[in-house]
């Protein structure tokens, strides 16, 4: 049976509303959410849902966290707002917090996460042609198949989903596409003497959290290393201890050249993201070529640092790490004739629908919204399950059951 949908008149109310004022470009699940706590969600009927999917993994630390709350109230009562005009008490902080956290020299703050792609992609042509000698206008940066960095029209230029591509050329030049978790790919790209960086998803989320093989990072980055090329990390989603360790790339003990945040950055209560690099490559950036209004604002600063802080002392990577296993382990044993696969790392999973109806995943996502869990498909038959990272194993047990009794659906 396939799942419906019954929706309140105050619920259809607020639907119509965004559908005749808004731009339609997006396609949610017909639920209006008004309130948040921790793993919680709670619509305008004031029903409460286990949130699965976390913002995209930008509310890691849970939805209205207080401490991240009070430090938000805190600032915006002080002083929100500079520009980089001027100075403010808290830049100089950030700066050396953040940069202390992760282990480099310069930080280069930014709001939304493809404004630091943006940003990392700048920083890797300027060192190209500054550092590493590239003939003016010919750098190179190889990027992977069914990545996801963001939709701005440079960054979809090197996007392969037609989604994001069709009617918005023509593309920026520059890029080079080879296959994800391939080693061999990616050895032959690097032959190119114009090459300067690889950017790359250390699991790729949006293609439905796509976890390479064991060693492929490591691998690539020393390939990288070997070329002169700089390896450039994305852990807007992956990231801030959303794989069980506070950057996917610690789990191979890798250390980009450059290092992309944001999402979690905030814990999900305003637009944050920084890029992080060493001072041969952040230095090649002088005043005036590059920067942003918002960029590095006080409020952000207190922010970050905060929810920086909340994820060490709560131990969310470690928590990840543990609840991932139990639900990955618990939803394999469902042995659902429905799932094909199960993958992921701490609390970034996913699950692969095996059913022919091409809508059986958006169905499934209908009827556990009916019972009480959001998730949201991702490429048609995959749906993301990551829930914030305070999650207990009790509830990871409750929603493991909710899930089982929604694939009943599929039937």
């Amino acid at each position: 049976m396939l799942a419906t949908t019954n929706m309140s008149p105050i619920t259809q109310k607020y639907l119509e509303r965004e559908e005749q004022y808004g731009a339609h470009n997006y396609h949610p699940l017909p639920v209006v959410l008004n309130r948040g706590e921790g793993v919680f969600v709670y619509d305008v009927d004031g029903k409460r849902y286990y949130d699965f999917l976390s913002g995209y993994s930008a509310v890691n630390q849970g939805h209205c966290h207080p401490k991240i709350i009070a430090a938000l109230v805190e600032q915006a009562s002080k002083l929100t707002l500079t520009s980089r005009a001027f100075h403010s008490d808290l830049l100089g902080e950030y700066a050396e917090y953040i940069t202390k956290y992760f282990g480099y020299d310069k930080v280069l703050p930014m709001n939304t996460g493809v404004e630091a792609v943006e940003t990392a992609l700048k920083l890797a042509r300027k060192w190209g042609y500054e550092v590493k000698g590239v003939e003016a206008n010919k750098a190179k940066i190889i990027v992977c198949a069914d990545n996801f960095h963001g939709r701005t029209l440079n960054v979809v230029s090197f996007s392969t989903d037609p989604s994001s591509k069709t009617n918005f050329g023509p593309f920026m030049p520059g890029y080079e596409v080879v296959a994800y978790n391939n080693l061999a790919a990616l050895e032959a790209a690097l032959q190119d003497k114009n090459v300067v960086g690889f950017l790359v998803e250390p699991i790729q989320g949006e293609a439905g959290v796509v976890v390479p093989d064991e060693g492929y990072l490591s691998k690539a980055a020393a390939m990288c290393r070997e070329a002169n090329v700089l390896f450039i990390a994305d852990e807007i989603q992956s990231g801030l201890a959303r794989t069980g360790k506070m950057l996917a790339c610690d789990h191979e003990n890798v250390h980009a050249d450059i290092l992309i945040l944001g999402k979690a950055l905030s814990g999900g209560v305003l637009p944050i993201s920084a890029v992080l690099c060493n001072d041969e490559i952040m230095l090649t950036i002088k005043p005036g070529e590059h920067g942003s209004t918002y960029g590095g604002n006080p409020l952000a600063c207190k922010v970050a640092m905060t929810a920086l802080q909340v994820l060490k002392d709560e131990k969310m990577a470690e928590n990840a790490e543990i609840r991932g296993q139990e639900l990955r382990s618990k939803l394999e044993a469902l042995k659902s004739p429905f799932i094909s696969l199960v993958r992921g790392k701490g609390l970034l999973n996913a699950i692969v629908i095996d059913h022919p109806n091409k809508d059986a995943a958006w169905d499934l996502c209908l009827e556990l919204k009916n019972n009480g869990l959001l998730a949201k498909p991702t490429h048609g038959d995959k749906i993301r399950f990551a829930p914030p990272l305070l999650i207990t194993a009790e509830q990871i047990d409750e929603c493991v059951g909710i899930i089982a009794k929604s694939l009943e659906c599929l039937r």
